[in-house]
């Protein structure tokens, strides 16, 4: 990959991250479209460490909310647990809400099936359009939200169950967390908001992984041009990340998703028919 591949890859990533249409598969069909090989380890964890630049516009714009403790009084007779419990009440909620996401995906990496996912744009396309066929009509299923219904553990839990069904590429984290939200009460604004805090842990644990295991494999991949070029794609993904979250929130609050899912059907239903007439998405051999 060449800087010029790199930036245009993380610009993608940062417009992309919170929008309900599905990062991954968008930095998957950009990587096809640029021609640049699909299936070496260097181009997977590219893939998932600059989706971390962008997350971590989430602490950037969110300081306030991420770094905060509840220093109210603990309900009298609390254990230590309890209290600590009470103080840290915000991150034991990421806690719970990212557990789910561990089991699963550290399952489907040893497998070897979030690899073959990563191959397969076809895949992508399809997961655009089911999503967003979905998407047409989940405002409707799902918008009776309240902002009397606080986030507590059993609806982070049920939250982080949803994100699972985003280890396939094309279904979005976004979208899969913020309806997940929805389902349990939230508000879309509520649900939103949490899906970007629940990012920065799921996140942090899958950028970690991808760079033990190219560390492992080989870390021949470890020059100075590749590293510059994660540098960069991280750099690149978190500014563009944190000009679009804003808008995106005041966007999906005003709007909902009927949109996303308008874009997400007319992309992969494009995509689909080239692969379909035996056309390669690359514009460059």
């Amino acid at each position: 990959m060449d800087w010029i591949e790199t930036v245009i890859i993380a610009i993608v990533e940062g417009l992309t991250e919170f929008l309900p249409v599905s990062s991954t598969g968008h930095m998957i069909i950009t990587q096809n479209l640029l021609g640049i090989e699909q299936g070496d380890p260097f181009v997977h964890a590219f893939t998932f460490i600059i989706q971390f630049g962008a997350i971590l516009s989430v602490v950037c714009l969110y300081w306030k909310r991420f770094f905060q403790l509840d220093h109210t009084p603990a309900p009298e007779g609390s254990s230590t647990w309890q209290r600590l419990k009470h103080k840290y009440y915000f991150y034991w909620l990421l806690f719970v809400g990212v557990l789910p996401a561990v089991v699963i995906g550290l399952a489907a990496k040893k497998s070897g099936l979030l690899d073959w996912l990563l191959d397969s744009v076809l895949v992508v396309a399809i997961m655009l359009v089911v999503g967003g066929i979905f998407m047409l009509f989940c405002d409707k299923l799902f918008n009776k939200g309240s902002d009397a219904n606080k986030l507590n553990e059993k609806r982070a839990f049920n939250i982080g169950l949803y994100q699972c069904i985003s280890v396939i590429p094309g279904v979005s984290r976004s979208m899969a967390t913020i309806v997940g939200g929805m389902t349990q009460g939230l508000t879309r604004k509520r649900a939103a908001e949490f899906s970007f805090f629940l990012a920065v842990p799921t996140m942090a644990g899958a950028t970690l992984l991808d760079l033990l295991d190219l560390l492992k494999e080989d870390a021949a991949w470890a020059t100075s041009h590749n590293i510059t070029m994660l540098l960069l794609g991280c750099a690149v993904a978190f500014v563009v990340a944190l000009l679009a979250m804003k808008w995106f929130v005041a966007f999906l609050t005003k709007y909902g998703f009927k949109a996303f899912g308008i874009y997400r059907i007319i992309v992969g239903g494009i995509i689909i028919a080239l692969l379909l007439t035996g056309h390669s998405l690359a514009m460059v051999d």
